[in-house]
């Protein structure tokens, strides 16, 4: 049954990355993999899969009733699958109403996860849903924060609760029922080829040091800039111009002012410090 490795991430921290990495690294491509094609099947959110699976109207459903019902969707794909699923989630590690994890134990490998420097998410954020830098912060510090919830709106994805930045973070890596690995956005732009490796160990995948670098070439930005130029990119938000934007590390400091710095910081303190965006002085990392 422990099938679905989950590709877990705060939205706009390297997610979309690594699924280009993976797609590349597991179809042995000599040449970039199409964007439009990634492997791992939709998000774990996709409302159509959803239906698909349960049979039913999920229109007809509370969105409590919905995620009651998304653990044993997870399950059934897992029944149905010959072989691993990589399936992209934004969702906290949350639990029903009923107290059951969304994320099923028993269908679960492991979990991938990706943390990213938040002062960078928060721009990375505002152009995404096109929406102003203090306007991402604020959801970005609001603990019961989630996607797809407007009124009188059906979404083609589900309800996903967010929590805060901090909040995400520890609802995955502190979770005792299942195995994770974290990976920092940063140390995969930084430090590619023994962050990579060290994913694809974690997920039980066996490759040679040179497929795993040649994966990693194949999904460069400048190679997903061009893509979405050309043919664009069908996961990008109507809201926003791009997807694949600068991917650059310490952007932040080009955009931020000191005020919104602090309003992140003073929020996310902890866990910032934890994963190395602070130093031992409180000054800033990346």
């Amino acid at each position: 049954m422990s099938k679905i490795i989950w590709l877990a991430s705060y939205p706009k921290s390297g997610n979309t990355w690594f699924r280009v990495f993976l797609t590349n690294l597991l179809g042995n491509r000599d040449e970039p993999a199409d964007i439009n094609r990634l492997g791992g099947g939709p998000i774990a959110s996709a409302r159509e899969m959803f239906e698909e699976a349960t049979g039913i109207e999920s229109s007809c459903l509370t969105m409590d009733e919905i995620e009651r019902l998304r653990p044993a969707v997870y399950e059934y794909l897992v029944e149905k699958a010959e072989d691993t699923i990589y399936m992209k989630v934004h969702d906290a590690y949350t639990f029903t109403n009923h107290s059951t994890p969304l994320i099923p134990t028993k269908a679960t490998k492991g979990v991938l996860y990706i943390v990213r420097n938040p002062l960078d998410v928060a721009v990375s954020l505002a152009h995404h849903e096109a929406t102003d830098i203090d306007s991402a912060i604020k959801e970005m510090c609001d603990d019961k924060y989630a996607f797809c919830i407007g009124p009188n709106m059906l979404f083609d994805q589900l309800r996903q609760w967010l929590l805060t930045w901090s909040g995400h973070v520890i609802s995955w890596v502190d979770q005792g029922n299942i195995p994770v690995h974290v990976i920092r956005y940063e140390d995969m732009k930084l430090n590619s080829l023994d962050t990579f490796t060290g994913a694809v160990k974690f997920a039980g995948i066996e490759r040679s040091e040179e497929e795993i670098a040649k994966a990693i070439e194949l999904s460069s930005f400048e190679t997903l800039r061009g893509q979405e130029r050309e043919k664009g990119f069908r996961e990008r938000s109507q809201k926003s111009e791009s997807f694949f934007r600068k991917g650059e590390t310490g952007s932040w400091r080009e955009v931020l002012s000191d005020q919104q710095v602090e309003m992140i910081v003073s929020h996310h303190r902890e866990v910032m410090r934890r994963f190395g965006y602070l130093d031992e002085n409180n000054e800033i990392v990346f």
